[in-house]
């Protein structure tokens, strides 16, 4: 299958200058960005109410020299409906959620052979499910409320924590029986504890697992200091996609040796036994996950311009370098320390004084991360970027992509932040752009016409949204009458507020050329605001 690859809308680059910047350098890729995603199962205030597999296939897409690209496609299983922070009238918490646990990891040689028992039919042996993991592409999972934790799967967690601490006297004899490989059936590295990866990396648990790789968490014998390591599958083209992130990691700690932007440093990275190693600091749990662990109560409000003003640093630093990140979310957002004290709230639509607990982070440093899919603004480009929930409406109707799609995705995050869940909640492209409209008003004229001979197959009657279509279900439509504007997901009750609405509908902007960029976002009044401590 071949993609047509569209060049960036030539009304794009007036938005943003080409400053000749000295000691940055444009080089050529191998092909697109792909990269792992570090959580194991990752669920989001999303529509879920059971598990999904990963589909994920390979298409052609040929680049404006001719030049024909594999890209990696993961597609999402759709899943069932629920309400987003555009259709939920009232401020209700979602029911807290407990992942599935990973059955106990074994050793090397053991999980070698349960794997190989696996691919021959054997019915014996029972191997543990593949992680989920988020989907990209046309039909993206909806970010949606999770169920409830269930006893179980705790204690099934406690077994899986047990099972890292020690090593059973079988599990020593299946060692002794000589060398086990160290992949499975995918290529993934088989992690054992106490492991020795490059004679140097003492692992210690296992932290995430993607399409693309795992993540672990080690102790550098040299220094003693814990590290994170993300060790890609031993598939060529995996391999391959890593050796673009690193290039990019490498270009950040060189233009920015003290980290004072915030991006993630490269420690150091090596090739054991075929699988290419990224390690990098330790650092606490991804934003999205503090979000789920607290029921997906919003953040505080002096919480989100903290967060903000260091996000819009580090995506400006990028920018400065002429690199576009392309997967902005609150997953790739990690806390530097995720401590956190626990308050009591009053519960939304409740009386007699009825109150929750809600947890209060003791800091707000973060660290950006996740430069797999980074891309340099002189190099090739993918036809669709970036996680549905934080796609640009120009990447939707194919009119190619710049630096604003990182602007737009930073607004949908903040928009998360204050309500708590995702904005759009959606896995369609045109109930998507349809949602859109409601929350930021019609597209404008010139953009729905380029959108039009573009992607003729969402407009009617010229530049007009066709939507609903015949075929749009009754439960689409609904969700789309639901959506609120974007004035009553924000209300501008007062001027902090007034003026986070404002920044936020600037980030919003349909057209990416009227879109305000994110070095400009930094001087808005919204950051001059001293905001009061609030929970």
């Amino acid at each position: 299958m071949s993609a047509a690859v569209h060049p960036l809308s030539t009304h794009l680059m007036p938005h943003y200058g080409r400053p000749v910047l000295n000691g940055v350098s444009h080089h050529s890729m191998a092909g697109p960005s792909v990269v792992p995603n570090a959580s194991p199962v990752v669920t989001r205030k999303r529509k879920r109410a059971h598990q999904y597999t990963v589909s994920y296939s390979e298409v052609q897409e040929v680049d404006s020299s001719g030049k024909v690209r594999e890209v990696i496609v993961i597609e999402d299983t759709p899943p069932p409906p629920t309400l987003s922070p555009a259709t939920t009238h009232n401020a209700g918490y979602s029911a807290s959620y407990q992942p599935p646990a990973l059955a106990p990891i074994r050793t090397r040689a053991r999980a070698a052979a349960e794997a190989q028992a696996a691919s021959s039919g054997s019915s014996s042996v029972l191997t543990a499910p593949a992680p989920k993991k988020r989907k990209r592409d046309h039909q993206d999972e909806v970010r949606a409320p999770a169920a409830k934790k269930l006893a179980a799967g705790n204690q099934q967690a406690v077994a899986t924590a047990k099972s890292w601490e020690t090593r059973s006297a079988a599990a020593t004899d299946d060692t002794s029986k000589g060398p086990a490989p160290c992949d499975d059936k995918e290529g993934h590295y088989i992690i054992v504890p106490d492991d020795m990866i490059f004679s140097r990396y003492r692992t210690v648990r296992l932290l995430g697992q993607g399409t693309f790789g795992k993540v672990v968490e080690a102790v550098d014998t040299v220094t003693n200091n814990k590290v994170a390591i993300k060790i890609i599958r031993a598939v060529p083209k995996y391999r391959d996609a890593s050796k673009i992130e690193i290039r990019v990691l490498q270009k950040l700690k060189e233009r920015d040796p003290l980290n004072r932007n915030k991006c993630i440093h490269l420690l150091h990275w090596f090739d054991h036994r075929n699988h290419i190693c990224l390690v990098s600091e330790l650092l606490g749990m991804c934003v999205y996950d503090f979000l789920k662990e607290n029921d997906f109560a919003p953040f505080p409000r002096h919480h989100i311009q903290d967060f903000a003003r260091q996000l819009f640093g580090s995506v400006a630093f990028l920018h400065d370098l002429r690199l576009i990140h392309t997967d902005l979310k609150p997953e790739n957002i990690l806390l530097v320390n995720n401590d956190s004290r626990l308050i009591n709230v009053p519960i939304p639509g409740k009386r007699n004084g009825a109150t929750k607990t809600k947890k209060i982070l003791n800091s707000t440093e973060i660290r950006l991360i996740d430069f797999g899919s980074a891309t340099f603004e002189t190099e090739y480009h993918s036809t669709v970027v970036c996680t549905r929930h934080y796609r640009a409406p120009e990447i939707i109707l194919g009119l190619g992509w710049s630096f604003p799609c990182d602007a737009y995705s930073l607004g949908c995050i903040l928009v998360e932040f204050y309500t708590g869940i995702a904005l759009y909640q959606t896995h369609d492209n045109l109930e998507h752009l349809a949602m859109m409209e409601v929350v930021m008003g019609k597209m404008p004229e010139r953009f729905a016409r380029n959108g039009a001979r573009s992607k003729p197959e969402f407009f009617k009657d010229g530049s007009k949204l066709d939507w609903p279509k015949a075929k749009s279900t009754r439960q689409s439509k609904k969700d789309v009458k639901a959506t609120r504007p974007l004035a009553e997901v924000i209300p501008p009750h007062d001027n902090i507020n007034r003026q986070f609405l404002d920044l936020v509908q600037r980030l919003l902007a349909f057209d990416p050329a009227q879109r305000i960029t994110v070095r400009n976002a930094l001087e808005h009044e919204y950051f001059k605001l001293v905001i009061p401590e609030d929970n």
